[in-house]
């Protein structure tokens, strides 16, 4: 597969793709065309004596220092050098392999003023697998992701680290073991490289994906829960979700109704006097639509953002306009929002789970599942995690984008905090998966103690792909194993149904 870049087109797919290494990129001659045209202004205009942001003046309240014409190329390797500043432990590899992937369509859209070099540099070291090591923290979000960017370009001049084959190496030895020459940087392009909003743009968009496999994952084993429970799946009629048409509850109320279809022990309890159940139970399809309706505002959002221009200044003919489009604000909204989103995803599937294993709210299981209760735990503490989970997520949860601190000598006097947004939203993310595997496990077990009541023909499916990871419970052991198992197979795309 090959993604070709023109700085119009490019799809979260294609940065999936690309970012787990199953797809190469290149550079249209379309975009290159583009980017030729666009950088003829600046090379004429930074030999000139007009003031030009980051071509011929200092950069953040340095704008206002004239740079002599014979150091303009190396102002460009100093703005690199000094914002090199990030800390922490390293970006994941897809993450960074997508931040690339994203910048380099940016500068493919033709209004940076580079050389069509730059970006083609950015898809070689992708096709063969040089990563830059890029620390996650350092970055306020405006103008853009100015640390985890410039850390990517360091590697593209043979300075850095970057990971090649399994190993760690200075950013000039990985350049020559996979056969890259390092790029000398003209006037404008090391500012080019480093402005906009692509590390949690690539976080966004990686995260984006698992988030909307937990949840579909999450309807599926709600499913379970349910069933497990004898709840009842009148809640979930089509009549009840047309009459407030949301479209994520729509879906969620339709794959529920769907997956109970055909439950024998639905048909056990249908003369039951039991007329509603809990919210955790009956609003399964107002909870987790609303979840997806965020998550498609954010698709919506990120797909526009990865085909924008967030560089600063931009050229535009024969004109050179300084402005803000590198400002992260609109991604970092999303990004919070969707850490509150799958917060809750979260926080209803630990009440769902509490329902299983808590003899004060349900009749037909033994306390917290387990088959010698008091000789035996069962699953108390895996209960205890989920909460420790929530309780974490519901942390993490509260906004970074309302909490700008000015830097730059108050010239960057409000910021989005979207790199932090979105380092949160991933946490969160991992914090729902694990939750998620612990409910599956729950309600997996709670399904053999209803035996020989089998639950629909497709949940019975989904309890085979459980088992194949997780045996039947026979007593007390170890159960991180099994959740471990159960995340990795939700990760996967796996608890599905044909």
């Amino acid at each position: 597969m090959s993604v070709q870049l023109d700085g119009e087109h490019l799809t979260l797919t294609d940065v999936c793709a690309v970012a787990e290494g199953r797809a190469q990129a290149s550079v249209s001659a379309a975009a290159i065309e583009k980017m030729r045209r666009s950088r003829e202004p600046v090379e004429r205009l930074a030999a000139g004596d007009e003031p030009i942001y980051g071509v011929n003046t200092g950069v953040g309240l340095l704008a206002d220092v004239r740079i002599r014409r014979e150091e303009l190329d190396q102002l460009q390797v100093n703005v690199i050098r000094s914002h090199s500043t990030g800390v922490g432990p390293p970006l994941d590899r897809a993450v960074v392999r997508a931040m690339m992937l994203i910048r380099a369509n940016v500068l493919a859209k033709g209004l940076s003023g580079i050389r069509p070099l730059v970006a083609e540099c950015l898809c070689e070291l992708l096709n063969r697998g040089v990563t830059p090591l890029i620390p996650g923290e350092g970055s306020v979000g405006a103008s853009g992701d100015l640390a985890p960017l410039a850390h990517m370009a360091l590697v593209l001049i043979g300075e850095g680290e970057a990971e090649f084959r399994g190993a760690v190496l200075s950013g000039k030895e990985a350049l020559i073991r996979a056969g890259v020459a390092p790029i000398e940087l003209h006037p404008k392009e090391g500012v080019s490289l480093i402005n906009g909003t692509q590390a949690m743009l690539a976080i966004g968009c990686l995260e984006w994906k698992a988030a909307q496999c937990l949840a579909d994952t999450a309807d599926v084993i709600s499913g379970l829960t349910l069933d497990a429970l004898r709840g009842t799946p009148r809640a979930f009629d089509a009549r009840i979700h047309n009459a407030r048409p949301h479209p994520g509850q729509r879906e969620s109320a339709a794959r529920l109704a769907r997956l109970l279809e055909g439950s024998e022990i639905r048909q056990s309890h249908l003369t039951c006097r039991r007329v509603q159940d809990a919210y955790s139970l009956r609003c399964v399809p107002q909870v987790h639509g609303a979840v997806r309706d965020a998550l498609a505002e954010a698709h919506r959002v990120f797909s526009i953002e990865l085909n924008s221009a967030t560089d600063n200044p931009l050229v535009f003919d024969e004109e050179i306009l300084s402005g803000g489009n590198f400002h992260g604000e609109p991604l970092a909204f999303q990004l919070d929002f969707l850490a509150v989103a799958l917060t809750a995803l979260a926080g209803i599937s630990e009440r769902r789970i509490d329902r299983l294993v808590n003899p004060a709210l349900n009749e037909d299981l033994p306390p917290f599942l387990a088959g010698h209760a008091g000789l035996e735990s069962g699953l108390m503490m895996a209960h205890v995690t989920a909460a420790a989970l929530v309780g974490e997520s519901r942390v993490l949860s509260h906004p970074a984008s309302t909490g700008s601190i000015t830097t730059s000598g108050n010239k960057e006097d409000f910021v989005s905090m979207g790199m932090t947004a979105a380092l949160k939203f991933q946490r969160v993310v991992r914090n729902t998966r694990a939750v998620l595997a612990i409910e599956a496990l729950a309600a997996a077990r709670a399904l053999d103690v209803l035996a020989p009541l089998r639950t629909s023909p497709l949940l019975e499916q989904v309890r085979a792909q459980i088992r194949a990871v997780s045996p039947p419970i026979t007593g007390d052991r170890a159960f991180h194993r099994d959740i471990g198992a159960l995340e990795q197979l939700i990760a996967a795309g796996g608890l599905h149904v044909e």
